[in-house]
């Protein structure tokens, strides 16, 4: 393989690599920045609007805001996991608060929990999802996942780059030419370098 062609692969695959982080970093950083919540979607309940695997971002929402048809996440009695269902109607709970009836869009049926009363003051409601990069997350749960997928394309492009300093740094060192031995070059013999 000649040297362009090595260079060349070298540069598309630091690209490649650099794509990757931008992307990972953006599916994390830019929707933080933005006040939203993520929630990767492991079960198979609102298969047809959210597949299994999907990211969900969410923004808090007051609780008297949710209308019938908003898609929140939140933790049905009795269960330690969070839910993301769509809410199906709403109805006057205890004490005037509202109680909300769920389903999964896949289900047939409402939530077995029955209405559910929220207790915080504000609530996850999806605002947006991005299909199957939840798999991702869940992958870079996984500790040498993370190290490999994150780990390794930062060191190409870390090694890419002083590559190309040492080469710059070499071709500019290389700007004098070196006097060939024998030279007539008017300094004492000992003065010479040897090429």
């Amino acid at each position: 393989m000649s040297r362009a062609v090595r260079s060349l692969a070298g540069r598309l695959l630091t690209l490649a690599c650099a794509v990757v982080l931008v992307g990972v970093l953006a599916t994390v950083a830019v929707p933080a920045l933005l006040g939203l919540q993520r929630f990767v979607i492991t079960g198979g309940s609102m298969t047809g609007s959210i597949p299994r695997g999907s990211v969900v971002y969410s923004r808090l929402t007051p609780v008297e805001a949710l209308r019938v048809g908003d898609v929140i996440t939140f933790h049905p009695p009795g269960m330690s996991e969070p839910v993301t269902h769509r809410i199906v109607a709403i109805e006057p709970g205890p004490n005037g608060r509202p109680a909300f009836r769920t389903k999964g869009d896949f289900n047939q049926a409402e939530d077995p929990w029955g209405p559910v009363v929220l207790n915080e003051p504000l609530q996850a409601r999806c605002v947006f999802h991005v299909p199957y990069v939840g798999y991702l997350f869940a992958a870079l749960a996984v500790r040498w996942v993370r190290v490999v997928f994150i780990g390794v394309p930062a060191a190409l492009i870390a090694v890419s780059l002083l590559v190309s300093l040492w080469r710059e740094a070499g071709a500019g060192a290389g700007a004098g030419a070196p006097v060939a031995e024998g030279a007539d070059d008017g300094l004492p013999h000992d003065a010479r370098s040897r090429a």
